[in-house]
């Protein structure tokens, strides 16, 4: 596999940076993520403009046709500045569910709201390891409409969504999915504090909201592979988003190195410092290349073992990798480190919330785990 960039994906990459160092600074970002429930509605105006909405999205819903490696170079962008918008909810998430549901009217429509940038979509995708956080349920009615009735306690970027893509259980236990309007009668959205500012999230409760036949956008074992395959591309686009927390981390480490003195010396010249900025980049580097592993496998429509192997493996190693290079960036601070004034601790919380975003790395390990251990047992 050939994880050498095209020249088309390097601008993507050369041009997003550009565009994000002069749209998300450090200033721009902690003036926004200071207002409860602030985000930056001029650079996702920005983003649709240039149609990073749509980055892998079919043309015919008005998409850039790209795949998931180009969703996985924009997320590693917006990491590294912390963008303060909806862009992970609606696309990683939301888009990567609708575009799978093409030829449906109501997903159509919605994927072309959403590659515009028209609209904001978030989706209650459930935690693998918490099934209480969602406790929804819905009835077929005679007319062949849907009464739901529920809650869906962690939604990313809830409270901006205009359209929420909310699973909900059938009577039989299976999964059903649906489009609703944020403000469709019956349905309650809340916000909830995050330990990272930059991102917003959510509790959404539904009492007796009553849908239209289409609303449903798929059910039963369609739902429940939608759902399943949407977790492992959002994943490896949320590896994405960590490798470029883990790489700004690293940058103003060696940038802060480079400007310390001691001794007449910048700190970078001595020797246990070199070696642990370098440790740092060993990390950064092989999550990338896992991470862009995944994405090359994931465009190549693999079988749903695969894409969870190679969405576990991408996401271990950047999860761990932005864990450690944010505390490494704290340590090689010194005492400043610990400040507000200094940036770091920005990083580290994103890490952090980040690592339990889609489940943990226990849980993604254990999926490996048991497909090993299925297999061994085939074997014998």
């Amino acid at each position: 596999m050939d994880l050498n960039l095209s020249e088309e994906q390097r601008l993507i990459v050369d041009s997003a940076a550009e565009f994000l160092a002069e749209r998300s600074s450090s200033e721009q970002v902690r003036k926004v993520s200071a207002v409860p429930g602030g985000w930056d509605t001029a650079l996702w105006q920005g983003l649709a403009e240039l149609g990073w909405c749509g980055i892998h999205s079919p043309d015919a819903q008005g998409g850039l046709g790209l795949g998931v490696v180009e969703l996985a170079l924009l997320q590693e962008q917006l990491g590294r500045r912390l963008a303060c918008v909806p862009y992970f909810d609606s696309v990683a998430l939301a888009a990567s569910a609708l575009r799978q549901l093409t030829g449906h009217g109501a997903a159509d429509a919605a994927l072309q709201a959403l590659c515009s940038g028209e609209q904001r979509f978030a989706l209650a995708l459930p935690n693998p390891t918490t099934p209480q956080a969602i406790a929804a349920t819905v009835q077929l009615q005679a007319d062949g409409g849907w009464l739901l009735q529920g809650r869906w306690d962690q939604v990313g970027s809830a409270a901006l969504a205009q359209q929420l893509l909310l699973p909900a259980q059938l009577s039989d236990g299976s999964w059903a999915l649906f489009l609703v309007s944020a403000d469709a009668p019956g349905l309650s959205i809340s916000a909830k504090p995050a330990v990272d500012a930059t991102r917003l999230h959510g509790r959404v409760a539904a009492q007796q909201v009553k849908l239209a036949a289409t609303q449903c956008l798929t059910l039963g074992d369609s739902a429940a592979s939608v759902l399943a395959q949407t977790r492992c591309i959002a994943t490896i686009a949320l590896a994405a988003e960590q490798v470029g927390v883990a790489q700004q981390a690293l940058d103003l480490t060696l940038a802060y190195t480079l400007e310390r003195q001691q001794f007449e010396k910048p700190i970078a010249s001595f020797q246990g410092v070199k070696h642990r900025c370098a440790q740092m980049l060993v990390a950064v580097e092989t999550a990338r290349s896992a991470v862009y592993g995944a994405a090359c496998l994931s465009d190549t429509a693999p079988g749903a073992a695969s894409l969870v192997r190679a969405a576990a493996h991408a996401i271990s190693e950047a999860t761990e990798a932005a864990l450690y290079c944010t505390r490494e960036a704290i340590q090689l601070h010194g005492g400043v480190g610990f400040t507000w004034e200094y940036d770091p601790h920005l990083f580290l919380r994103r890490a952090q919330a980040s690592s339990q975003r889609l489940g943990p790395l226990s849980w993604w390990r254990e999926q490996v785990a048991q497909q090993l251990l299925d297999t061994e047992e085939a074997i014998a």
